[in-house]
């Protein structure tokens, strides 16, 4: 199915059926958990990726308590006194209390968006995603309804999941009520186009493609020196000690993820730099329907969406890129997501 992308460049995202652009803003840095950023900065890193073309913002009510939540809730307070047209806002719920499948009940649901309607201003959430919850979540009918209630009492408008697995991905795709769903997706990991991707397109769920940089990693600007400060997940994070390790540097090891980083140098094409260059790979991949990379400043933001206007990688180069995956990363990742 080829409706998730128009002529002009803008698709649909799944079963929102809201048209998005090819490059959307991640909001966690601007919460908690990459170093500190003000609330004005993050503003302003917000306003660049609004007037760079970006539509779509996703964060999540656990993001800094909420902070991140109610950061883009003061900017859309600002848009709506402007005239101004509102982006979409995915955000997240599940992570306030412990992982086990009973606390994915229908009454916390309703606690959990109400939280963020608030916080975000809104009496209508625009997409709401279980944030990575664990295993049995996904076969349970009883949680797709309580969803499905939250819909019809227009607390929200559409509800997907954030998965950590390939298996999740796929169970989630196969509830019909499941707009989107967003997974790690980047150059160092590849298993998702086997099976996740075509399940989507051919169902008509959305795909946000999160960590598409690898925490930084495929920047390019971090070397075997670089030191992350404390509250940065990049430091306390490494060997899963607070979350699933697949979020941090995609759960590449990071020697080997620089190695990897200097093979993928050459690929990148003139005027570029290797972060467009590893988000404009995500976007190359049918079936993907935005990608939602992060940014801790203005001039991130711009260059991120910047990406919009590249265009697609010749296929040596994709194949190149897979070559690396191969030989380098797979033999660690490939079998644990």
């Amino acid at each position: 199915m080829d409706s998730e992308r128009r002529p002009d460049g803008i698709r649909i995202l799944g079963r929102t059926r809201r048209p998005v652009g090819l490059i959307g803003l991640g909001t966690w840095q601007l919460g908690a958990d990459w170093g500190e950023v003000d609330e004005d900065g993050a503003l302003a890193t917000l306003r660049a990726a609004l007037d760079a073309g970006v539509n779509l913002l996703d964060t999540a009510d656990v993001y800094g308590a909420g902070r991140s939540e109610r950061i883009i809730g003061r900017l859309l307070r600002e848009l709506d006194a402007e005239g101004a047209d509102r982006p979409t806002v995915a955000t997240k719920m599940g992570r306030a209390l412990a992982q086990i499948p009973e606390n994915y009940v229908r009454e916390n649901f309703r606690r959990w968006t109400d939280g963020s309607r608030e916080r975000l201003g809104v009496e209508t959430l625009d997409l709401v995603q279980l944030h990575c919850p664990p295993d049995p979540v996904f076969h349970s009918d009883a949680v797709f309804d309580g969803l499905d209630t939250l819909v019809d009492e227009k607390r929200l408008a559409a509800y997907g999941v954030s998965v950590e697995t390939c298996d999740q991905a796929l169970a989630a795709i196969a509830r019909p009520g499941v707009a989107t769903v967003q997974i790690i997706l980047n150059p160092f990991r590849l298993k998702p186009l086997k099976e996740v991707l075509p399940a989507a397109r051919a169902a008509g769920v959305g795909i946000i493609a999160r960590v598409p940089l690898a925490s930084g990693l495929l920047s390019g600007r971090y070397t075997a020196r670089t030191a992350f400060a404390a509250d940065d997940h990049r430091a306390y994070n490494r060997d899963g000690a607070s979350f699933d390790v697949g979020e941090t540097f995609s759960g590449v090891d990071y020697e080997l993820g620089l190695a990897a980083v200097e093979r993928l140098r050459p690929l990148v094409p003139p005027g570029a730099t290797l972060a467009q260059f590893a988000l404009r790979w995500i976007a190359d991949q049918p079936g993907v329907s935005v990608v939602i990379p992060g940014a801790r400043d203005a001039g991130q933001a711009r260059a991120n969406a910047a990406v919009a206007a590249m265009p697609r990688l010749a296929p040596p180069i994709h194949e190149a890129v897979r070559a690396v995956y191969e030989e380098l990363i797979q033999p660690s990742v490939h079998g644990r997501w």
